[in-house]
């Protein structure tokens, strides 16, 4: 497997003119940037500025520390740029043209036609893009006392790195690089030209025809949005299943919710070979021996993401590391050399913002304020934004059961919650594990359409330590589908013996 960071790709990308694109880059790499000056040594160094170096910077800053953040390329990292915010800028316009297409169900007339302006949700998503960019400008992190740099960063020794030829010492650093995409090494793929997430959101013309090579996340995510934005959509993923994290229920579903859509779905499929042919774009796909030739104006590769560490000369600083897995660090964060640490993808098995910013804030915590708080205490969420979105915290089934500790379930269909059913909103499910004997929350999964906001008060329940048992009495607004999580409690006590008030009663009401 290859590495890219700006594949070429025959449909329109020409944005040098564009005038949010020129915001986005006025903030977060701006032309006219110019170092500072590094003083003799800095409390805390940060290499990388995606959200976990901004968020460690900041944190640092915040409490009076000189910190220097490095980034080689944009502030904001691949969650700004090209991962979290333009594509649910697109899946939410992806989910409005569903939604009108969908009006019969809500007893509502259609448009006679819906017509797809694919350049102005672009240009949307380019907007909000630049928006956003202005919470994480240079200016503003440097205005919040942060020696911000530019430029590539590399170690020469345990306790300094250089920025294009200058140095810098630290007392403690903090390595955020985060990840680049991995794109499969599939023969003539590099000659036909092909799409990564680092690219795709750059479009300006309307595929007419897409390949989506990859079942994670983001391929589903982005198999979805097209699709629900006209472009005849195909998505190939070499194993039984989407989604390889999820349970095995939650990705059926997301499957059925992409055929629904028009999604041509080619499982336990390797694509093995690519070649133009009367100007289209030729694929071969292999499932079991049998060969399937696709046809398309675009390839987009899913296939995942590859911790970056291979810049950062980490030999140098005694750092140990896998090219494939990442920065070696233990519970609290630290690397091999007791001076740095590490967060985010670069270490991570799970790599998500919200992982990034909550593993950075931690690693600051430990390496400046002796802090000895470990990574595996952490409860964090995550979501894939399909529709319906899927949304895991805690453990499942099979890992509680690979850890021996026994299991109790308690799902809830969507189907069977008033809101969904008012909503049309009715696929989905609320799934909650339990500690066998007890209403400890182990885990939970929730398909929904609203899922991603669903979990939070889960992850809440489990931080605080508030069982099964005691979010059935929590009072919850009707109807809402949150309610469904109130369900799944009251399922769980109805399992529960009665006590011996109730015993007592219920005698009472029976002689």
């Amino acid at each position: 497997m290859q590495m890219t960071s700006s594949p070429l790709t025959s449909a329109g990308t020409d944005l040098d003119a564009d005038p949010h694109e020129q915001a986005l880059l006025a903030n977060t790499s701006p032309a006219d940037w110019v170092n500072p000056t590094p003083p003799s040594v800095y409390h805390l160094l940060i290499i990388g500025a995606g959200p976990g170096g901004m968020a460690a910077a900041r944190t640092a800053a915040a409490l009076g520390v000189k910190v220097a953040l490095i980034e080689r390329h944009r502030l904001g990292g691949g969650s700004l740029s090209y991962g979290c915010v333009p594509s649910k800028a697109m899946i939410q316009t992806a989910s409005l043209y569903a939604d009108m297409r969908d009006a019969p169900n809500y007893g509502a007339v259609p448009p006679r036609t819906v017509e797809v302006d694919f350049q102005m949700a672009m240009e949307r998503l380019r907007r909000i893009r630049a928006r956003i960019s202005r919470e994480d400008s240079a200016t503003r992190l440097s205005a919040e006392g942060i020696d911000l740099y530019f430029g590539t960063a590399h170690f020469v020794g345990a306790d300094a790195i250089e920025v294009d030829g200058v140095r810098l010492r630290f007392k403690k650093a903090l390595i955020a690089t985060g990840s680049r995409s991995i794109v499969p090494e599939i023969p003539g793929l590099t000659e036909v030209g092909y799409l990564t997430n680092e690219s795709v959101f750059n479009l300006t013309a309307t595929p007419r025809s897409l390949l989506v090579i990859g079942g994670g996340p983001l391929g589903c995510e982005l198999a979805q949005a097209f699709s629900r934005l006209g472009v005849r959509t195909i998505i190939a993923h070499n194993a039984p299943l989407f989604l390889p994290k999820e349970e095995r229920d939650a990705a059926q579903m997301m499957s059925d919710a992409l055929a629904r859509d028009g999604v041509e779905i080619h499982l336990n499929s390797d694509a093995v070979s690519a070649r133009m042919e009367r100007g289209c774009k030729r694929v071969e796909l292999v499932n079991d021996g049998q060969v399937t030739i696709v046809d398309v104006d675009e390839i987009l590769t899913g296939i995942g993401h590859m911790p970056a560490v291979r810049a950062l000369r980490l030999e140098a600083a005694c750092v140990v590391y896998n090219p494939e897995t990442g920065v070696h660090v233990d519970d609290f964060l630290r690397t091999s050399n007791s001076r740095i640490y590490a967060a985010g993808d670069v270490c991570l098995e799970h790599k998500y913002s919200n992982m990034a910013e909550a593993s950075a804030c931690l690693a600051v915590q430990n390496a400046l304020f002796f802090g000895r708080k470990r990574m595996s205490g952490l409860t964090i969420p995550w979501c894939t934004y399909t529709d319906p979105e899927i949304a895991h915290v805690g453990m499942s089934v099979r890992q509680a059961r690979e850890r021996n500790i026994p299991v109790k379930t308690f799902t809830v269909p969507m189907h069977d919650n008033d809101r969904a059913i008012t909503d049309g909103e009715e696929n989905g499910f609320v799934k909650i594990h339990v500690r066998e004997g007890t209403d400890t929350i182990l885990g939970a999964t929730i398909v929904a359409r609203h899922a991603g906001e669903m979990i939070n008060g889960i992850s809440l329940a489990m931080v605080a330590g508030i069982g099964l048992g005691t979010l059935a009495t929590v009072v919850h607004a009707h109807p809402t589908q949150g309610e469904a999580i109130k369900m799944a409690g009251e399922a769980y006590l109805r399992t529960r013996p009665p006590r011996f008030g109730a015993r007592l009663l219920r005698a009472w009401a029976n002689r």
